[in-house]
């Protein structure tokens, strides 16, 4: 494992730089202290170990912008049903898990991620200090939302918010672990609750995250309940702002999507899940962009996904806009990259720090084989189009988070597999036979 407190240069690699010009180019990488300190040719090698990067490409970590990484022993535990059947199903057995089931199923998604290039997650769910220690564990960045419901509409044990309240401070101070607020939706979040889990992230300058218009039942519901779809309620009661991310936002009016750029609200795509739970409508992206709203992709769960790959998520947000439009030119290749890399660290207010190879940014990359069939013919002008369209996971050689190694020639280095798999395999045995008995 490569220290962070250790020199070392990444020599001759295809650099995907996702920097402002979107440079692809041959040249080195030299990390120290977990940050970029050279991006280009003839990176300084005194006291570095070198590592030859000539057969790979050097691409930004993927920021998976919305997820529930700790469902993962849930995948397949609600298929084929549309959200409302998908959520009754899933309600129930969250009601019942433990903190150690939680941990086992957040360790065993993280590992996932990992191996298919995601170096940092958005998350939304509960007992997210298990999900924090797991994190931690296997050496991933989690922007972990605790899950905020209005009392009298939750599972939890005590008042949501204040439990929100306790894990920010919690966590405040880790150093790859940002905890945050996330109210689950206007469905079970009224007034009161929303504006104080607005004003708790206000005051500890912390991101707001949350579900937002994902399907038309939900949008008409709230709609004969306040007499407002749930955009045009959150910017009456004075909910919107920058600093939020909304997962989904696929029924949306012109409006709503002005008013959504208007207070910079940063909004995750999440294709494959929407698709699969047949939530109909379409997430207006291209116009979502063009209004000043930041947008990022999301996997969402696996339970409604069934996968955490960045790599199919840009591969289908790509065609189903085409498809859409009826304009093949939609949402080309570069953009879809952008979103998975620049504009999720745009989303999530990092920027600065993360989303592109760049002097000073963080060290959160993959080394691509150049020589996986998948990317044929590696060339520097069909490397992007390939890592949109083509591109499995199995070309992932290695992963750096921070300037550390966390997957080194398609292994996990913190924790092997093996182990993973047995803890999670226990927590799955026991929701599967609840969710037997919900048949």
């Amino acid at each position: 494992m490569t220290s962070t407190r250790e020199p070392w240069v990444v020599r001759d690699a295809l650099l995907v730089t996702q920097n402002a010009r979107r440079e692809v180019r041959r040249g080195d990488l030299r990390i120290e202290d977990g940050r970029f300190t050279h991006v280009g040719p003839d990176a300084p090698r005194d006291g570095a170990e070198v590592i030859d990067g000539h057969g790979f490409a050097a691409v930004p970590g993927f920021i998976n912008a919305h997820t529930h990484v700790a469902m993962a022993p849930l995948r397949g535990a609600a298929d084929d049903v549309d959200l409302a059947g998908f959520l009754e199903i899933l309600f129930r057995l969250d009601a019942d898990r433990t903190e150690a089931d939680v941990e086992a199923g957040a360790k065993a998604g993280i590992a996932e991620m990992l191996l298919g290039g995601t170096t940092s997650f958005l998350d939304l769910y509960y007992f997210e200090d298990a999900v924090g220690r797991a994190c931690t564990d296997l050496g991933i960045r989690g922007f972990l939302g605790w899950a905020v419901l209005d009392p009298d509409r939750t599972t939890q044990s005590g008042v949501p918010l204040d439990n929100a309240r306790r894990f920010l401070a919690r966590w405040k101070d880790h150093p790859t672990v940002e905890p945050l607020v996330a109210p689950q939706g206007v469905y079970v979040v009224g007034r009161d609750t929303w504006l104080a889990a607005v004003e708790l992230a206000r005051s500890t300058g912390r991101l707001l995250h949350y579900h937002l218009s994902e399907t038309r039942q939900e949008v008409h519901a709230h709609e004969q309940a306040t007499g407002q779809r749930p955009v045009i309620w959150l910017d009456a009661i004075g909910a919107l702002g920058r600093g939020q991310i909304a997962a989904h936002a696929v029924w949306l009016t012109g409006r709503e999507i002005e008013l959504l750029g208007r207070h910079g609200v940063a909004i995750a795509h999440c294709p494959s899940s929407n698709e699969k739970l047949a939530s109909g409508g379409f997430c207006p992206v291209v116009e979502l962009r063009r209004a000043g709203a930041p947008v990022a992709l999301g996997t969402d769960s696996v339970a409604s996904n069934n996968s955490l790959s960045m790599l199919r998520e840009m591969h289908l947000a790509g065609l189903a806009q085409k498809n859409h439009r009826w304009e093949a030119a939609a949402l080309p290749a570069g953009e879809l990259l952008d979103l998975a890399t620049r504009e999720g660290a745009k989303a999530l207010g990092r920027a600065d720090e993360l989303g592109s190879l760049e002097v000073g940014k963080r060290a959160d990359f993959s080394l691509f084989r150049l020589d996986h069939p998948t990317l044929f013919p590696a060339r520097p002008e069909t490397i992007i189009p390939h890592l949109a369209y083509s591109a499995s996971e199995e070309a992932i050689d290695s992963v750096s988070v921070n300037g550390e190694w966390v997957v080194r020639h398609r292994s996990l280095v913190r924790r092997p597999w093996a182990t993973i798999l047995k803890e999670a395999t226990e927590a799955a045995e026991s929701l599967w036979a609840r969710r037997s008995e919900l048949t």
